[in-house]
């Protein structure tokens, strides 16, 4: 089985900017942290790990609402730092899939 890169900073842009506030980040983590988890036991069915990334953005989407009664909102920056972070871990993994589709359920 393969950990997660440990030295690898979840989200580094959204936390680095305070228009995000931390702790809808860290919502925003325990969703990607689910998929890093699942990946880690070992699942490499790629329906399977597809199912789990549009799980994770769903309950990310769920999350705008909150984000703007915080004056903030999911927009081109957190998109930015989540795809690189989905990115990272796609590669981390070698899965043959493209950051579009494993993020495809967005709506931010």
């Amino acid at each position: 089985m393969i950990k997660f890169d440990t030295d690898y900073r979840l989200l580094e842009d959204m936390y680095d900017d305070g228009y995000f506030p931390d702790f809808l980040v860290d919502k925003v983590r325990d969703q990607v942290q689910a998929v890093i988890r699942f990946l880690e036991a070992g699942e490499r069915d790629l329906q399977k790990i597809q199912d789990k990334f549009d799980e994770m953005t769903e309950a990310i989407n769920d999350l705008q609402e909150e984000f703007e009664e915080h004056d903030s909102e999911i927009e081109s920056a957190a998109r930015d730092s989540i795809g690189e972070t989905v990115e990272h871990i796609l590669e981390w993994f070698d899965l043959g899939i493209d950051v579009e589709d494993a993020i495809r359920q967005r709506d931010w």
